[in-house]
């Protein structure tokens, strides 16, 4: 999970380059640096649009949408999944961290909005709006494609060396609460 530094000029945002676990990259803008006990802490923006797959699950009451997060159903689905995006002039791409999209997002439609409870064990997380972009089929199983409705952030950290990491689960547990604090002062 580290990058190398590496920057590129659009409207004055460095741009560096997550590397997750698999070797997959994914390019994001430092959006803010904030300084917490000494260190620096960096706020990221995906470049390019980040994806979720869910699959409709539809039982005798309630059609839910469950996320897809299995590698081998999202290899399976891929190829379909990048067909149907295409027709919209998207690309989907195997980033680290999270599926993509390269390409110019349709505008938000509120019809194609849906809530999303993402973790049903945490009672803490709040349900994230996400836009439908497509929807397809695979093996009878119905699928939609989305994006959310608010920007995805990630807060990342750099080493001595200037190579980006993001947090650890337990660092994003003790410092993503006082790291939120200090942007909301910001603002």
């Amino acid at each position: 999970m580290s990058s190398s530094p590496q920057t590129e000029d659009f409207d004055d945002a460095e741009l560096v380059t997550l590397t997750d676990e698999l070797g997959r990259e994914l390019p994001c803008y430092i959006e803010r640096e904030l300084e917490l006990d000494g260190k620096i802490y960096l706020l990221l923006l995906p470049e390019n649009a980040p994806i979720e797959i869910f699959a409709w699950d539809e039982d005798d009451e309630v059609t839910e949408l469950v996320s897809v997060e299995d590698e081998e159903e999202i290899d399976r689905i891929f190829a379909d999944a990048n067909a149907v995006l295409s027709e919209q002039n998207l690309t989907l791409k195997r980033t680290a961290f999270t599926l993509s999209a390269s390409g110019e997002l349709p505008p938000l439609d509120p019809t194609e909005v849906v809530t999303i409870e993402l973790d049903e064990e945490d009672d803490q997380l709040e349900p994230e709006e996400f836009q439908i972009l497509a929807r397809f089929y695979n093996l009878e199983q119905e699928y939609a494609i989305c994006t959310p409705v608010d920007p995805l952030l990630f807060f990342g950290k750099a080493d001595d060396n200037g190579t980006i990491a993001l947090l650890s689960e337990q660092e994003a547990e003790q410092l993503q609460p006082r790291l939120e604090d200090l942007l909301l002062d910001e603002i």
